[in-house]
């Protein structure tokens, strides 16, 4: 498989690791669109989060807890941050290996992009 999460998660390719267990590694972003900007990414490859199945909800909750807690970690919760899952390129998703993007640190606005 030529992914580059799955070569990130193997330690085949260098990233800065904020957390780590069983099911999940978050990484910071190369290319931060925050001061705050990290991805939580799953152990297991899923392309999207439409190919997720009814065998992965527990795996979709924790990746979501993992970003709040390293949300909550960073001082973000006052404040307020930001989850986002893009599924397919059309919605901007660049790498096909599910993962949630966490970002804080500055104001958002609503709609995005």
């Amino acid at each position: 498989m030529d992914c580059l999460f799955c070569k990130i998660i193997d330690r085949k390719i260098p990233a800065q690791f904020v957390h780590e267990d069983e099911h999940a590694v978050a990484i910071q972003d190369i290319n931060p669109q925050a001061p705050v900007h990290l991805l939580v990414i799953p152990r297991k490859h899923l392309v999207a989060l439409s190919d997720a199945a009814a065998q992965d909800q527990m795996l979709l909750g924790h990746l979501l807890r993992i970003g709040a807690e390293l949300a909550r970690e960073r001082g973000l919760e006052a404040q307020g941050f930001r989850t986002v899952i893009n599924n397919g390129a059309g919605a901007g998703q660049t790498v096909f290996h599910l993962h949630v993007h966490v970002l804080g640190g500055r104001p958002f606005h609503w709609p995005p992009g």
